[in-house]
């Protein structure tokens, strides 16, 4: 487990990881961009291809620190870590179970990648314990989990997924993109290998494309072998960018996270809208297990307007909130799964997962609540049912 366990969330995220300015004593980390350093009698051979650059190393170390584990690695996206992760531990003849409430990027992955390996992969039938119980196979070298999910935010218990999964001797990872360290922390509770597309909370202010793996370090030796020739090494300036941005993590998340949950409970009862998607909500069918594993309900939520209204054209009426791509950024954002992060799934792939056409996701950010109520309902108001 990391060293910086018993630090505070905000002092992590001011402190460690940063690269000391030994020459000029300055208060932050300085920018090596070189492509090319010394090889003779040096302690390490440094290669920005090799993931280990002054300014690479320490936003490892970072990230190791969020996550309570021995080190970290940092990747050009969140794909290139996932599938760094998966290609490290599966190899021709394996076997992966992999949830079926996912991201659809990686779901798409799997299915157009693996056959070319000879890796073969189950989807669960739901995201209970049962449901993984019943996946596996002799073969099984890895489950794969999310949670909160992408983007109907479904919560499994991920305790029991990892003591099941120890118990068969076989690995187990998790996206933990959408609660962050900050809300959830996956190692704590018995998972192998913690990745995250940093695109998104770590960078906090849509400017940033990174990934992230953060485990023990005997298997990001295996993840580093693996990506040292794949080559999904992140440019010395975006990690320096990643680094500053994972300064005010802690106070970003939190914030974002205490609007999801006002507008959670607000849309909830708002009589144009069906239904809600946040496990902050008691009626969350989870709601329990997710108080339970994690320490805040997270700042993404999804909702579904009434069938009358057009769900696009709601978002064209918004004149605060963004009708955006992507996710986490301070200010908030709307968009329909179906067009955009399941988009490249069928639509009896989405149905079988229950993304219909009317879900919006919603990814809250710092703003005053009573703007982005406000914005809300006037949008809903310019719509003709």
């Amino acid at each position: 487990m990391s060293k910086n366990k018993k630090l505070g969330l905000n002092t992590i995220c001011a402190h460690i990881g940063e690269v000391k300015d030994e020459q000029f004593k300055g208060a932050i980390s300085p920018i090596y961009l070189s492509s090319s350093y010394e090889y003779l009698d040096v302690d390490v051979k440094r290669y920005p291809r090799y993931f280990n650059t002054p300014n690479q190393e320490f936003l490892a170390k970072k990230i190791a620190a969020l996550e309570n584990t021995e080190t970290a690695m940092i990747f050009g996206s969140g794909m290139a870590a996932i599938s760094t992760m998966f290609l490290a531990f599966l190899k021709q003849g394996d076997h992966l179970v992999v949830q079926n409430t996912l991201y659809g990027g990686t779901v798409n992955f799997i299915k157009e990648e693996f056959p070319k390996y000879g890796i073969d992969y189950t989807f669960t039938n739901g995201y209970k314990l049962e449901d993984f119980e019943a996946a596996i196979k002799s073969n099984t070298k890895l489950i794969h989990i999310e949670t909160p999910s992408n983007p109907l935010l479904t919560i499994t218990d991920i305790k029991a997924v990892a003591k099941f999964a120890k118990s068969k001797g076989i690995l187990t990872s998790i996206d933990n993109t959408f609660a962050s360290p900050v809300n959830q922390k996956p190692m704590d509770l018995g998972i192998d290998m913690v990745m995250h597309s940093a695109t998104k909370y770590f960078g906090g202010h849509s400017d940033i494309c990174a990934g992230a793996v953060a485990s023990s370090a005997e298997n990001i030796e295996r993840i580093w072998n693996v990506g040292k020739n794949l080559g999904g090494s992140l440019s010395d300036m975006t990690v320096w960018m990643l680094e500053r941005s994972m300064k005010t993590l802690g106070l970003r998340v939190k914030t974002q996270t205490k609007n999801a949950k006002k507008l959670a409970k607000w849309l909830n009862n708002h009589p144009k809208v069906s239904k809600v998607y946040y496990p902050g909500l008691k009626s969350h069918p989870e709601h329990q297990l997710a108080k339970l594993q994690m320490s805040g309900y997270g700042a993404m939520l999804s909702f579904e307007l009434i069938d009358s209204l057009d769900s696009q054209q709601f978002q064209k009426q918004l004149k605060l909130i963004k009708s955006s791509m992507s996710l986490a950024g301070i200010e908030s954002t709307m968009i329909s799964p179906h067009l955009t992060s399941h988009a490249l799934l069928t639509q009896k792939e989405r149905d079988n997962v229950g993304i219909s056409n009317q879900l919006i996701r919603f990814s809250v950010g710092i703003e005053e609540i009573k703007d982005l109520k406000r914005d809300i309902n006037q949008a809903i108001g310019k719509l003709k049912e």
